[in-house]
């Protein structure tokens, strides 16, 4: 289990995110400039691959090329590490069992991007009262506004690589991502006072956090995404500590096409054909197979994403 420091992006907050917003991590590395002494970000020409194994749906079916039209063959490929599955906690679900058992390479570090709130640049969300909580939907403090959209159940399962993949219960991790017009609370000039589409979980004793929200927008130059960071404990979170790990989840195009044909997804729609997962600055070099989530789901009722987060 490595270090990896927090990436601070660009600077002016737009209606429109702003056109450095996550250009990768060759783009982040030129400005990083790090808010806690972080140090100089290690590993960040040698970052291993997330093993394609991620929980999420009601069938628990590992990530693959299958989970979306645009993801390679590849992505059934694993790596085992040896007797994980004896890590797994008695009441772990097979899901979970199963994740362990196919752990065995990390998560790529990606970008933080212009707008996480994490103090790095700007606005510090993680030492405000309120943001430890699993329903991110609304703002808290001095507003309660929710933000609208499709309903999504995110679940992330945090495994410890050094140690045999076994389950890292009392992490914490620190997620958002933009509405579904595609604008980020505390940055976007009309949301400058909200805090919505942010929060802090800790992880249970198998390892997994989950955050009710919104199915995020489509802006152009981005595939839709979800960010986080992943903090050793809950006081390193809540204190805007060292991170162990930043990344981002890839949203399935079956279920992006699904949300962003439905009511109140205009400019999503519009704005999502323009990229590819390929074509995507941070999923790009892959297509994103690592960090695809496994999804199921509907407009109606809502939809479930989850990814194995090997650390």
């Amino acid at each position: 289990m490595t270090t990896a420091p927090r990436i601070p992006g660009g600077q002016q907050p737009q209606h429109e995110p702003h056109p450095n917003h996550d250009r990768g991590l060759e783009f982040d590395l030129s400005t990083l400039m790090s808010r806690r002494s972080l140090g100089i970000f290690l590993g960040a020409g040698t970052a291993a691959a997330l093993a394609a194994c991620t929980p999420g749906g009601p069938s628990g079916s590992p990530a693959s090329a299958s989970a979306s039209a645009t993801a390679t063959a590849s992505a059934t490929t694993t790596t085992t590490a040896p007797a994980a599955s004896a890590t797994a906690s008695a009441s772990a679900s097979p899901t979970v069992t199963r994740a362990i058992a196919e752990c065995g390479v990390e998560i790529p570090p990606e970008t933080a991007g212009p707008y996480p709130g994490d103090g790095s640049n700007g606005p510090n969300v993680l030492e405000a009262s309120g943001v430890v909580r699993q329903d991110i939907t609304s703002s808290f403090g001095t507003s309660t506004t929710k933000a609208d959209g499709v309903p999504l159940t995110v679940t992330l399962t945090l495994l410890d690589n050094a140690n045999g993949c076994v389950p890292l219960a009392g992490a914490a991790v620190y997620a958002w991502h933009c509405d579904k017009e595609g604008r980020y609370s505390l940055y976007d000039s009309a949301l400058e006072n909200e805090n919505f589409l942010r929060g802090v979980q800790e992880a249970d004793a198998n390892g997994q956090v989950t955050f009710k929200t919104i199915y995020p927008g489509a802006y152009n130059g981005r595939w839709p995404h979800i960010h986080f960071e992943v903090f050793e404990s809950m006081n390193n979170a809540t204190s805007a500590g060292q991170v162990l790990a930043v990344s981002q989840i890839a949203l399935t195009d079956a279920a992006c096409r699904e949300v962003y044909a439905s009511a109140g997804y205009q400019t999503s729609a519009r704005n999502f054909p323009n990229t590819t997962l390929q074509s995507d600055n941070v999923f790009g070099g892959d297509g994103g197979i690592y960090q695809l989530a496994t999804m199921s789901g509907a407009v109606s009722g809502g939809y479930t994403a989850g990814l194995t987060v090997t650390i």
